[in-house]
């Protein structure tokens, strides 16, 4: 299975730490944040990687490289506007293959990536949800019985980890487009399941998280 990392966005929460750099670049426990996600996904035996850029994005690819030094292949998915979640997943998926993917938001550290068998039958996704952090009280979808649904209680969190097969996006015209309304049909059509992940989850979307994650990570050693 390969995986994409989401690596195109400006970073304006992170502001002024990415005034000059890109949020993936931030440095945490000693190392860029989307270094933490490689690692992750070589011991996961994960070897081919597609990480979207846009925002300062020959900064990422400098520091990256072709991916060797972490023991895989990267390939760049080069957007010269960020594209939103959809519009950047259909650009690359040339890269990706017609095969189910691993997906992580850029801007997450998580210690868990959920195995390819857990995308079954005819579903479009598999989502990993967490418990409903301070700073998003409300969640964003129900789990029951390992079926994610737009209505229902408990309300969980996207932890921006999951597997997509590229037919979510079948049919879709090129350009900018959120994939949560994709998300959404394909729950409604009772072909999206889901896990609830307990473990280490962080949103690293402001300097405060940044921070907390790194003495989170100082403090685990």
């Amino acid at each position: 299975m390969k995986a994409m990392i989401l690596a195109a966005g400006l970073g304006k929460r992170m502001r002024p730490l990415t005034d000059h750099c890109p949020k993936p670049l931030l440095a945490v426990a000693g190392k860029p944040l989307i270094v933490h996600h490689l690692e992750r996904l070589v011991r996961a035996g994960i070897s081919e990687v597609v990480i979207n850029v846009s925002y300062r994005a020959e900064q990422i690819v400098e520091a990256l490289g072709d991916g060797s030094t972490y023991g895989l292949r990267i390939h760049y998915s080069h957007e010269p506007t960020p594209l939103e979640t959809g519009g950047g997943i259909q650009k690359a998926l040339p890269m990706l293959g017609d095969q189910p993917f691993l997906l992580v938001n850029g801007d997450i550290w998580s210690d868990y990536l959920p195995a390819r068998a857990l995308l079954k039958d005819d579903d479009l996704a598999h989502l990993v949800l967490v418990s409903n952090p301070e700073h998003h009280p409300e969640g964003d979808f129900a789990l029951n019985q390992g079926r994610v649904s737009t209505q229902g209680t408990p309300r969980l969190t996207f932890a921006g980890v999951s597997i997509i097969h590229p037919a979510l996006l079948a049919g879709k015209p090129s350009g900018a487009f959120a994939l949560a309304p994709l998300l959404k049909q394909a729950m409604g059509a009772q072909r999206v399941s889901g896990e609830h992940f307990t473990g280490h989850w962080v949103d690293v979307g402001t300097p405060e998280r940044l921070t907390a994650l790194e003495s989170l990570l100082t403090h685990s050693r």
